[in-house]
């Protein structure tokens, strides 16, 4: 089940506005038409979308059936942006194919008599022999566009420090250390340097100052210290004692 959807009054002047009343509503009757449009406002992704007012190439069949009329076709049109990695604008053809079906308005006693439907597919009505190209149009081209378009596929964008542009300079870089290393990385450079001696300059031997001497005086001779003499009896004693001395026998009763 899909979910009529009544449009609002439609500009037959307006160039995505179509009228289909040569089709007469006779199922099998078939129309073809081959028409350059402007686009409307607004008709992209935001990063890459086709210019307002610029030309629309489309390529359309328009059937009758039971239902109402069913469009298919082609649309081909050219969209501008810029890369999202270098920011470079860019352009790319766009073609997409179209399809919609456009039902009958109904009748007020047929309205009265449609049961209430829920969160069904909607389906664009006619305004009378009218149809509304444009939000056919956009549904078409959206999809397709890309979302995230570059110049190249392997366009290396821009230096995220710098903003350089990385295609004309590959070798590009920055040395970065982690703030976690800053230390570490500092000692390491301190032990790369070259170690610088001081110049050595010849040994000196430290001035000396003479001895000072005595005052002068009379000259005198160094006085030995008296020699103490044994007592008369101690030296005999001591001179008996280095006597031989024989060995005593003992007497066998």
């Amino acid at each position: 089940m899909t979910r009529t959807v009544r449009p609002a009054r439609l500009d037959p002047r307006s160039p995505l506005v179509l009228d289909v009343h040569e089709l007469g509503r006779r199922p099998g009757a078939m129309r073809t038409l081959e028409r350059t449009l402007p686009a409307p406002a607004e008709l992209g992704s935001g990063v890459l979308t086709i210019p307002e007012g610029s030309d629309l190439r489309l390529t359309l069949r328009l059937e009758a059936v039971m239902e109402g009329v069913l469009l298919t076709g082609e649309l081909r049109a050219r969209a501008t942006g810029e890369c999202v990695r270098c920011l470079d604008p860019i352009e790319a053809e766009v073609s997409a194919d179209v399809q919609e079906l456009f039902g009958y308005a109904p009748t007020r006693a047929e309205a009265a008599d449609a049961p209430e439907e829920g969160d069904e597919a909607e389906l664009p009505l006619l305004d009378g022999d009218l149809l509304d190209l444009e939000p056919t149009v956009r549904d078409a081209v959206v999809p397709t566009l890309p979302f995230r378009p570059t110049c190249r596929e392997d366009c290396p964008g821009l230096c995220p420090r710098c903003g350089a542009r990385l295609a004309e300079d590959p070798e590009h870089a920055h040395d970065e250390t982690d703030p976690r290393w800053q230390a570490l990385a500092g000692l390491a450079a301190q032990l790369t340097e070259p170690t610088t001696l001081p110049a050595t300059q010849p040994a000196t031997q430290p001035a000396t100052q003479p001895a000072a001497l005595p005052a002068a005086g009379p000259a005198t001779e160094p006085s030995a210290a008296p020699m103490a003499r044994p007592a008369p009896g101690r030296q005999r004693q001591a001179t008996h004692d280095h006597r031989p001395t024989r060995p005593v026998q003992e007497e066998t009763n």
